[in-house]
């Protein structure tokens, strides 16, 4: 298979707690559910922040453990949702990351570059359009930065 095709087939659903992160979830396994080769990589990215954040290494790391623990477990909750259509543990995989990111977008992209994914799927987050232009919007920018995939934002 050449790496075009298999890139096609790779699949970055980029999740949080949010219904939406979860609604995407469920669409992507509505739609391929029973189709063969296809590779799911349920991703969650936990923005680091700046070092002068905390002011001790105790509580930075009570920090990094509760969110890598509230993480974990929506990934696990998405990944389940996979595992009870029948999609193939191997299919499946969920990914765990913590870097600094200026932006999430930009996090998101890398991580779709790195993995190989073709498609990027989000879960949209319903912001108001007052806040959309003050902080952006996640989805927005991806759709209009992502290069070399497509993108799935699901509502």
């Amino acid at each position: 298979m050449n790496t075009n095709v298999r890139k096609n087939r790779n699949i970055l659903i980029a999740v949080d707690a949010s219904e939406n992160a979860k609604r995407a979830v469920v669409y992507v396994k509505d739609l391929l559910v029973g189709l063969a080769g296809f590779h799911i990589t349920i991703t969650t990215i936990i923005p680091q922040p700046p070092e002068d954040y905390f002011i001790t290494e105790k509580e930075k790391n009570t920090w990094i453990e509760n969110q890598n623990k509230a993480a974990q477990h929506i990934l696990d909750d998405y990944h389940q949702i996979f595992i009870q259509a029948d999609f193939r543990e191997e299919d499946v995989v969920s990914h765990l990351v913590m870097k600094e990111c200026s932006s999430l977008s930009e996090c998101i992209l890398d991580e779709q570059k790195k993995l190989l994914c073709g498609t990027v799927v989000i879960g949209r987050r319903g912001i108001s359009r007052k806040e959309e232009f003050i902080f952006g919007s996640t989805s927005n920018k991806i759709l209009h930065t992502a290069r070399d995939c497509s993108v799935w934002v699901i509502e």
